[in-house]
């Protein structure tokens, strides 16, 4: 199986352990655009955001101190939720091997543990983190390789959580004229809000803790990149942070965490019913928080803790919106619309499932 991979020349495993992860990417060089003009940039179309990208920053103190808490308050329930999807897993695919092909970033530090979870299960696992871009697709060179190492029946797809589906979209378009996958494409998440993936934990909006960091909790790898030439899909690798790196801590203190468990049941895909109803009430809450901004543009709205989050970090948010001030899980965002000097608004149930919600500034 090695050979299939040997020469696309990619960045390896990152900071994960060997056989943690293979991240299907191939190391670029690449200038770093302010937040600011990647933002004017992207709202003008003059350039894709996959085609840029900003310097990720060393989290402050009170970041890493947010992050800790997430991870003391959250860590048992990302075990226990990590566990039941490994053990669906385990009884829906029946083959000699499971692929799993993570999302970078978010999926892999879920896809890494899920792994290992199956590998106790006594099944044989193997892990690769793929870029797929909003409206350009997944990176077909990579899966094609995992494909040929694999086969199309043993893949899963991997995320960490949904915001508005626009990734689990791609993905089914991705593959729609692929008849080696079904029409609905396995994406397994752990939060599922707006009931677009096949298989999650839950459809709670909660604060997975691998989301509150960037690149110091996933290998030290950035997000993906779209290449200039045929090939791979790109990354940045952050050595610079290396420091500050806890990839591994968190692997392992969710390790820790999972052999504390009780026996886990297995976690159930949602019927078309249960996931039609997430599905409207998703759409319901986003047409709301439209209508209330005049946004036209749905990519301006970041729906769901981690999204909204990011977006404070990585775009040039205009409103943001929680469901209550006091939420436990919102307080890395509350400290970073501090630091930004961005209102906050507390709406309630106007969110629908939904705890916090980012609009982007319109710069057109």
């Amino acid at each position: 199986m090695t050979d299939v991979f040997e020469g696309l020349n990619t960045i390896g495993c990152g900071s994960y352990s060997r056989g943690d992860v293979h991240f299907l990417l191939r190391v670029m060089e690449i200038k770093a655009t302010s937040v600011q003009e990647k933002e004017r940039l992207i709202q003008t179309r003059q350039r894709h955001y996959s085609e840029m990208i900003s310097q990720e920053q060393a989290p402050c103190d009170v970041h890493q101190q947010l992050y800790r808490h997430a991870l003391a308050q959250n860590a048992a329930r990302m075990a226990a939720d990590i566990q039941g999807l490994a053990n669906a897993l385990h009884d829906r695919y029946t083959g000699t091997s499971i692929a799993l092909v993570s999302f970078v970033r978010a999926g892999v530090p879920v896809g890494v543990l899920l792994r290992r979870a199956l590998i106790e299960r006594g099944r044989d696992a193997r892990h690769y983190g793929v870029s797929i871009i909003r409206d350009r697709g997944i990176d077909n060179v990579a899966l094609d390789a995992i494909i040929k190492a694999h086969g199309a029946q043993n893949i899963v797809f991997v995320d960490g959580w949904t915001g508005k589906g626009a990734i689990s979209g791609q993905l089914r378009d991705s593959l729609a004229n692929d008849s080696r996958f079904p029409s609905g494409p396995r994406l397994v998440v752990l939060a599922d809000p707006c009931g677009c993936a096949w298989l999650a934990a839950s459809a709670e909006d909660w604060l997975i803790p691998s989301g509150v960091l960037g690149a110091t909790v996933s290998g030290l790898v950035s997000r993906s990149i779209w290449p200039s030439t045929p090939g791979l899909h790109g990354c940045v690798r952050y050595d610079h942070l290396a420091e500050h790196d806890v990839t591994m801590t968190f692997i392992h203190s969710l390790e820790t965490e999972r052999a504390r468990l009780a026996p886990q049941v297995s976690t159930q895909p949602w019927t078309l019913s249960q996931a039609q109803g997430l599905q409207r009430h998703a759409q319901a809450a986003l047409e709301r928080v439209s209508t209330r901004f005049s946004v036209l543009n749905s990519q301006r709205i970041k729906p769901g803790i981690a999204e909204a989050t990011r977006a404070v970090m990585r775009r040039v948010p205009e409103h943001v919106l929680v469901r209550r001030r006091d939420d436990q899980d919102v307080q890395l965002l509350m400290h970073l619309t501090r630091q930004a000097n961005i209102e906050v608004q507390e709406v309630g149930d106007e969110l629908g499932p939904y705890r916090a919600v980012t609009v982007i500034r319109s710069v057109r």
